[in-house]
């Protein structure tokens, strides 16, 4: 299995294995990797997977499409070579990746509204 090397905003590093066909992303979740947020689990709606790749990496792992393009001018701290970690699927050529989010997790905080009925005197 390849294994790859998250690096989180407070320099924390945890180098786990990758199972082949996943994403880089769904590895992160699977190892509890804070600062791999993936709010839209995936779906490439919201730039809560940015990473930041080593130049060398950046190649392999290929530049964003227009999608993602579209959500990474929404993101804090892009760099030129800050892709999605949702769409990078992994393969043997992703062995040894080495990945930083330098951001701090970002996450939608969703409040709770609460629609009271007026209450009626009886009659």
């Amino acid at each position: 299995m390849p294994k790859i090397t998250y690096i989180e905003h407070d320099g924390a590093q945890y180098t786990v294995e990758a199972e082949l066909g996943s994403t880089v992303m769904e590895t992160a979740l699977r190892n509890a990797i804070a600062s791999i947020v993936a709010e839209c689990g995936g779906g490439c709606t919201c730039a809560t997977c940015l990473m930041h790749v080593d130049e060398k990496w950046f190649e392999v792992v290929g530049p964003p499409s227009a999608e993602e393009e579209e959500m990474l001018d929404t993101a804090f701290e892009v760099k030129p070579t800050s892709p999605l970690s949702c769409p990078i699927k992994v393969t043997e050529a992703l062995d040894g990746l080495s990945n930083t989010n330098l951001s701090r997790p970002v996450s939608v905080t969703l409040r709770r509204v609460v629609v009271s009925r007026p209450v009626l005197p009886a009659s």
